[in-house]
């Protein structure tokens, strides 16, 4: 017996209030079916959506939906929910992260906004233990906010813009906590900062060559001061005989 959603509600009265949007340059494009430009550019669109990959690896494409979908066999809405339920999703956002962010992320790419509180990131928590990474792309898809944003024939686009930047390109793939807890550096600089040796260093360590360039005191070189009035050119003169 799978337990049923929690109810919640958004933290703030702005958050119920239809959104003012004002089309300019960064007006994400709206796909469609019906776009003359065909069906490519779904395809592209959704792969840029929902993976957040600007150039699509060909290991990374689901050939067999985008054969439905260009027969007419799906619609859109499928279509990118079976991206959600691909293991390339399940290894780029689900595994790198604790379960709070993958909704996070996941809300970012498939709703085109973040979450609205802690309380809704619980509340789709409880699905992903209970019901996996296929029952959550369930309820997030199947969402009455979903189908009233974008229906079953167009791609997601982020529709709450907090900045200039679009949020589901700049959120990093992993997680302070997944960084934590793996032990992973945020930069060389920071590992070359903490590496601490406890014990005599063997050969072939960073510590000794460490050591040897501290024992290195090289002298500069004195400097010569040159006038090219004192340089003697060479005859290169040739004679014929």
């Amino acid at each position: 017996m799978s337990l049923p959603l929690l109810a919640d509600r958004p933290t703030t009265q702005n958050e119920r209030v239809t959104r003012y949007f004002v089309p300019s340059d960064e007006t994400p494009p709206v796909y469609r079916p019906d776009d003359p430009t065909g069906v490519d550019n779904i395809i592209r669109a959704a792969y840029r959506q929902i993976f957040s990959e600007h150039l699509m690896l060909e290991s990374f494409r689901q050939k067999a939906l985008e054969s439905q979908l260009r027969n007419g066999a799906i619609s859109v809405k499928e279509f990118v929910r079976g991206l959600g339920k691909s293991e390339v999703y399940r290894d780029l956002v689900m595994i790198p992260n604790d379960n709070y962010r993958f909704i996070e992320v996941t809300f970012q790419r498939f709703l085109g906004r973040a979450t609205y509180s802690q309380q809704e990131r619980i509340k789709y928590s409880i699905i992903i233990a209970t019901q996996g990474l296929n029952g959550f792309i369930d309820a997030v898809v199947d969402s009455e906010e979903y189908n009233t944003a974008f229906g079953d024939d167009v791609v997601p686009y982020q529709r709450r813009r907090l900045s200039e930047r679009p949020a589901n390109l700049v959120t990093p793939r992993y997680g302070a906590r997944w960084r934590d807890v793996s032990g992973v550096k945020r930069s060389t600089r920071e590992v070359v900062r903490t590496y601490r040796l406890t014990r005599p260093p063997k050969p072939g360590e960073p510590e000794n060559f460490l050591n040897m360039a501290r024992m290195l005191n090289p002298k500069p070189a004195p400097r010569q001061n040159i006038s090219v009035f004192d340089l003697k050119i060479p005859d290169m003169t040739t004679s014929r005989r």
